[in-house]
C-alpha cells in the first residue's frame, strides 16, 4: 500500500492537485497532518489559496483521506469536508504498520517520540512547523512531510509511506525527487 503524507496545506488548491498529480499518483491512502483549509493570520497568503475549492478536490479524492485536526483548523471546516477530522490524533494500521497521525503543535520531539512508543506506532508523523523532517530511532520514525503551500526551506515537499517496503520517503513537491528516505525493520527482524 502507497500512502501519501501530507501537512500544512492551508487551502492551497495548487499545491494539493500538484500532489496528486505527482506523488500521491498511485496512493491508495493520503493522510494530512492538519492545517486544512485556512491560511492562518501569522501566514501570507499562498498563491494557490482556495479553500472551497481544496475541500471539494480533498472530497473528490480517489484516495479516502485521514486527517487530523491542525490548530488553524475549526468546526467550520468540518461541514465542507466530507472526510472526518480527527481530533487531536488518527491511528491507521496499513498492512503490518502502525501509524500515528497528529499536528503536533504544543509538543516537542521529545513528547512525539515518547507517546509514539506509548503507542507502539511504526512511524509518527506530524505537521505544524512547515518544515520536513524524517528522523529514526530504533525501530520508530518521526516524520514531517513539510509544507506544500508554505514551506519553511527551499522548496515544497510531501511524503509517502509505502507499507509494502516499509519505506518512508520525503519527495520534493515540484520535481517528485525522493529527498531522504528510511526504512524500518520488518517486525520479528530487529533494529536495523
Amino acid at each position: 500500500m502507497k500512502i501519501g503524507v501530507i501537512s500544512d496545506t492551508h487551502g492551497d488548491l495548487t499545491a494539493w492537485r500538484k500532489a496528486l498529480a505527482g506523488p500521491f499518483l498511485e496512493a491508495e491512502l493520503i493522510l494530512h497532518a492538519g492545517d486544512i483549509l485556512y491560511h492562518g493570520p501569522k501566514n501570507p497568503m499562498v498563491e494557490g489559496y482556495g479553500p472551497k475549492d481544496l475541500a471539494e478536490a480533498i472530497n473528490a479524492s480517489a484516495a479516502p483521506v485521514v486527517i487530523a485536526r491542525g490548530n488553524c483548523d475549526s468546526d467550520v471546516d468540518q461541514l465542507v469536508i466530507d472526510f472526518p477530522i480527527q481530533s487531536p490524533y488518527a491511528f491507521v494500521q496499513a498492512e503490518d504498520l502502525r501509524i500515528l497521525l497528529g499536528h503536533g503543535d504544543g509538543l516537542s520531539r521529545q513528547d512525539m517520540w515518547q507517546e509514539a512508543r506509548r503507542y507502539k506506532a511504526d512511524i509518527r508523523i506530524f505537521g505544524h512547523i512547515h518544515q520536513p523532517v524524517l528522523e529514526k530511532q530504533g525501530d520508530l520514525v518521526l516524520f514531517n512531510p513539510g509544507s506544500p503551500a508554505l514551506p519553511k526551506g527551499p522548496r515544497p515537499t510531501v511524503g509517502l509511506v509505502d507499507a509494502r517496503t516499509r519505506t518512508v520517503s520525503l519527495i520534493d513537491l515540484d520535481s517528485s525527487e525522493v529527498l531522504q528516505q528510511i526504512s524500518l525493520c520488518r517486525p520479528g527482524h530487529g533494529k536495523d
